[in-house]
């Protein structure tokens, strides 16, 4: 182990993980420390290491050989592939400890946890030996807070028992969550105890939280759901996209879904209402009612500042689709598409009507997924319209719709690759 005195939790969060030769792992989400009966330090048993798999596995310790600014390294590049569960007796850092709520031993003063930093001990073991912590202040009162670096042994009220049965903020965990994809966020909340998950969910905004329950699986989107506010629970909907969203309700129970269907704002539930018309594994169900929709009279610039748009998906972005009026799905005729490739070719003046592929056929909304998936394969797309027996387009199939349905069923649980199941070391 390199020689480093110490090393605070938050700084470790989304570092690399290289193996000896300098491969690449995965990245550390989080620490894995072992709650003590006694007001010892506790100790750190290893990192929740997530793979680019997307599968989080444990690493002990005593693997680590070294931790730096910009990387952790390991002993060896073979990890356990087993997926990462936590045991009764063990406590995540960063997603239970930051932000808790304690005491300071000695006063009784309240204050919040605001980071852990753990040092190594003669016997190559590492302990959480300090917090940073911040009193809590309840009043209206102008002098702000300061933060300060104590012993473990200083903070009452950490145990597990505490820790369960506590309310907690999720401030800390959110600012680690700013630089993190949605996918990686939703991965964070499920390693999460229950409570946990439920407190970050409440301090989370809807548009933030909607791009985390799209990334979950199915169960665990249905269990977040019913644990909002029907109220809420509609917000959120309204901010998912409606193909998720129609998907999540078509799991409900039909009471439930009419409800929150109800809830919503007519103009957020009616592409979802059209959804839920269709069996979720034809063109139909898997497809998005949002495509890139242009008329046949605009120019190549305004097309390309469309797809230009980041908070558009990349498979969306890849074509527009060209219809008389209106533009909103169902549209008016369906004329054709414009690859992107083919805009980046054309002068910027020049109007879309010039670059269409009326050539590509599109799919019919009842179009198996087997039928899907060949079209996709047939023409080498990552997105293809979908065009109702009245030549309206009323959505696209994006490729990542596709192999959501075509991958095994847990696959957001156990990641994209088969796994060696061993024993934790």
């Amino acid at each position: 182990m390199a020689a480093v005195n110490r090393v605070f939790a938050a700084q470790l969060s989304g570092l690399p993980v290289f193996g000896p030769d300098g491969e690449s792992i995965g990245r550390v989400r989080d620490l894995v420390a072992g709650l003590r009966l006694d007001a010892q330090p506790p100790r750190i048993l290893g990192l929740v290491v997530e793979l680019t798999t997307r599968r989080r596995v444990f690493v002990p310790m005593l693997r680590v050989t070294s931790i730096e600014p910009t990387a952790v390294t390991l002993a060896t590049g073979s990890v356990n592939m087993r997926q990462f569960n936590q045991r009764p007796n063990e406590v995540l850092v960063l997603g239970q400890l930051l932000d808790a709520h304690a005491t300071l031993a000695g006063s009784g003063t309240r204050i919040t946890v605001v980071d852990a930093g753990m040092e190594p001990t003669r016997t190559r073991d590492w302990v959480l030996a300090k917090l940073a912590i911040r009193e809590r202040r309840l009043g209206l009162g102008r002098r702000r807070a300061t933060m300060q670096v104590l012993p473990w042994s200083d903070v009452a009220g950490l145990g597990l028992a505490d820790l369960g049965a506590q309310p907690q903020g999720a401030g800390q965990l959110l600012m680690l969550f700013d630089t993190m994809r949605p996918a990686d966020i939703a991965a964070t909340v499920r390693d999460l105890p229950l409570k946990r998950r439920h407190e970050v969910a409440d301090a989370m905004d809807d548009e933030r939280l909607a791009d985390v329950i799209e990334e979950l699986p199915d169960d665990d989107q249905k269990e977040l759901l019913a644990y909002l506010a029907e109220e809420r629970a509609a917000d959120v909907l309204e901010a998912m996209n409606p193909d998720d969203a129609a998907d999540l309700l078509a799991e409900l129970a039909p009471a439930e879904q009419s409800r929150l269907l109800e809830l919503m704002e007519p103009e957020e539930s009616a592409p979802v209402r059209r959804l839920l018309e269709y069996s979720s594994d034809t063109a139909g169900g898997l497809m998005t009612p949002e495509p890139v929709v242009l008329t046949p009279d605009t120019t190549i610039a305004e097309a390309l500042a469309h797809i230009r748009n980041a908070e558009l998906p990349p498979a969306l972005a890849s074509m527009v689709f060209v219809c008389r009026p209106p533009t909103a799905t169902p549209t008016g005729r369906y004329v054709g598409v414009v690859h992107f490739q083919r805009l980046l070719r054309e002068p910027p003046a020049e109007l879309v009507a010039s670059a269409v592929d009326t050539g590509l056929p599109p799919l019919q909304p009842g179009a198996s997924l087997a039928e899907v998936t060949r079209y996709f394969a047939a023409y080498n797309l990552t997105c293809g319209p979908v065009v109702d027996t009245d030549d309206h387009l009323i959505g696209a199939v994006t490729v990542d719709d596709v192999l959501d349905h075509l991958l095994p069923e847990d696959w957001r649980e156990t990641g994209l690759h088969d796994t060696l199941e061993e024993d934790r070391a």
